[in-house]
């Protein structure tokens, strides 16, 4: 894998590591996502990192056992990255695919689109 902002996201989500998180992501943050049943916004990046990311999508609960697929691409001058992760929670095990389409500065992310199709029985 190479070292764009977006495969740093998706490797700091995958370890569920809130500090890799706010280092891709910019302060200002321009954020929006679409899960099943919930569009999401944010009042800047501890919001999305702590109740968020880490607090709702993925609970402490949640164990993120692999990082599945990772797909990259630009479109246009803005980037996408498609991932795949395993989960394992009380109810079992689960895959969660996620698409997300970004501009960045080169280091953080500074526009952040996500979709979700959740998590799905494995």
């Amino acid at each position: 894998m190479s070292d764009t902002a977006g495969e740093r996201f998706v490797t700091a989500l995958a370890a569920k590591d809130a500090d890799g998180l706010r280092a891709v992501l910019d302060p200002a943050l321009d954020f929006r996502a679409l899960t099943p049943g919930r569009f999401w916004e944010c009042d800047g990046v501890d919001d999305l990192v702590d109740r968020v990311v880490l607090g709702h999508w993925f609970e402490p609960t949640d164990h993120i056992t692999g990082l599945l697929r990772v797909d990259t691409e630009d479109v246009g001058a803005r980037h996408r990255v498609g991932y795949r992760l395993a989960v394992t929670n009380d109810d079992g095990d689960h895959m969660v695919e996620q698409q997300a389409y970004y501009e960045s500065d080169g280091d953080r992310i500074t526009w952040l689109r996500i979709l979700c199709v959740y998590y799905q029985p494995v």
